[in-house]
């Protein structure tokens, strides 16, 4: 009787905090804490802010916290004036100081996760931030991570740091793991409308994080547990890795066989209406995730005795295609009466994606090394979203313009990032040659010889 007793003062606990909880969603009157102000958490600051509701943003990076404390953006995706009229009207702030988190009533944590040099996970900023909120953690708090990981990352890592207090996840706090669907330069899909899933360590712990997006979010979609939330979200990307993985192979095959074409293949294929999703060929993979992914389930998949043949073996096709453009780019100054050393190469675009300022892990950062392996000592590029960055202690500046001139005076032009500013029609006409890693030319090109494509079959 005594221990029935002692379940049900329990259950009535978590019922008021999540009943606490779900007032003030109503009334919007409660205070949201971010950490991590990048490409996750910035946007998911500002949609709260923007909807009224008060935002503590945490960041370790001052430079981050200075900017969002002027109303300045540094990021390409967020909505310059929301973040400034949040600013402006105090419900945006930001700070290093993991204290404001007692200030919170929900904490989601947006930080990086990186694998090693071994391609094993890294998860040390979950765990630091995880460790700086729960220096904070008050009862009927809902803490929310949304990095992406393995599975059992929050229940078995995120809750026994939060619960050292002796607080417990859906007795005396809620705790839920609800994965980004951030995709960087997308137009049409943003924070406030793309669906996401919540899975919480317990029916109260999904039932309160849901409330909390759902201040925000169109559609939420409850899932059973953290597990299928972690998994759903490497399912994601994996399935985008394995197939860019086969049509960049099949591109590579297309080059063996000769006379065959893999983009007007999978033109050709994508007209069927069912049972056919188009992917296509590129110079590598880029980005957070999708090169991430496969190998922090792969990691995890080892404590079970598992191997995940398919999966590695589709990350390890797409790692290779910076090795496979290397070699175009060298046979056609081979073509050439020019030594290697010699040879300028113009890399046009070296943002992972068109049409964004984002970086992380581009495969033209890849290109770009494995020519100076190789002795390449002139390498330019231009980028309108990329000024300049640093690859093994050697800086590298955009051109400040596109000209007719800059064309010309490279021996080879790779273009591996396709952005729509680019005037293709110049590119062609002013190019010795010209190797195209994303069909970028094909409306101008036509059979121009000076135009080498990945997997023209030619």
């Amino acid at each position: 009787m005594a221990a029935m007793a002692k379940s049900r003062s329990r259950n009535n606990n978590s019922q008021t905090l999540l009943n606490s909880l779900l007032s003030k969603t109503e009334s919007g009157t409660l205070t949201i804490g971010v950490v991590g102000l990048g490409y996750v958490g910035l946007p998911l600051a500002v949609e709260f802010a923007r909807k009224g509701i008060r935002v503590h943003g945490i960041d370790v990076d001052a430079k981050k916290v200075a900017s969002i404390n002027r109303g300045k953006n540094y990021i390409q995706d967020v909505n310059s004036e929301w973040l400034r009229e949040g600013f402006k009207a105090g419900l945006l702030t930001a700070s290093t100081d993991f204290s404001v988190c007692a200030e919170c009533d929900a904490v989601f944590i947006c930080v990086p996760t990186p694998f090693t040099v071994n391609k094993d996970p890294d998860i040390s900023y979950i765990i630091s931030a995880t460790e700086g909120v729960a220096a904070s953690l008050k009862p009927g708090q809902v803490i929310i991570l949304k990095s992406t990981t393995f599975p059992n990352t929050t229940e078995g890592y995120v809750q026994p740091i939060l619960e050292r207090s002796g607080m417990k996840a859906g007795r005396d706090y809620f705790l839920a793991f609800s994965p980004e669907r951030i995709d960087p330069g997308n137009q049409k899909w943003h924070t406030g409308n793309t669906p996401i899933v919540v899975g919480g360590v317990t029916k109260e712990c999904t039932e309160a994080a849901c409330a909390v997006n759902k201040l925000i979010i169109d559609k939420v979609i409850p899932v059973s547990s953290p597990k299928v939330g972690e998994m759903e979200k490497l399912l994601e990307n994996i399935f985008r890795s394995v197939n860019i993985a086969l049509v960049n192979e099949l591109a590579q095959l297309c080059d063996r066989i000769g006379g065959i074409n893999i983009w007007e293949v999978v033109e050709a294929a994508s007209t069927k209406p069912f049972g056919f999703m188009p992917f296509y060929p590129g110079p590598g993979i880029g980005g957070h995730c999708i090169l991430i992914d496969p190998y922090y389930l792969s990691w995890a998949a080892r404590e079970y005795d598992f191997v995940t043949n398919f999966i590695t073996l589709a990350a390890e096709v797409n790692e290779s295609m910076p090795f496979y453009v290397r070699a175009m780019i060298e046979r056609e100054i081979a073509r050439q009466p020019i030594r290697l050393e010699d040879a300028t190469v113009l890399l046009l675009g070296v943002a992972f994606k068109r049409d964004v300022d984002d970086l992380r892990h581009s495969p033209a950062l890849k290109v770009a090394e494995l020519l100076m392996q190789d002795n390449v000592r002139n390498i330019e590029y231009y980028d309108p979203f990329i000024s300049s960055f640093v690859i093994n202690g050697r800086k590298f500046t955009s051109k400040k313009e596109l000209t007719p001139e800059v064309l010309r005076a490279a021996d080879v032009v790779v273009i591996t990032t396709d952005h729509s500013a680019f005037d293709y029609e110049m590119i062609v006409a002013e190019s010795k040659v010209v190797v195209d890693t994303r069909n970028a030319c094909k409306p101008v090109s036509g059979e121009k010889s000076n135009v080498v494509l990945l997997g023209d079959g030619r």
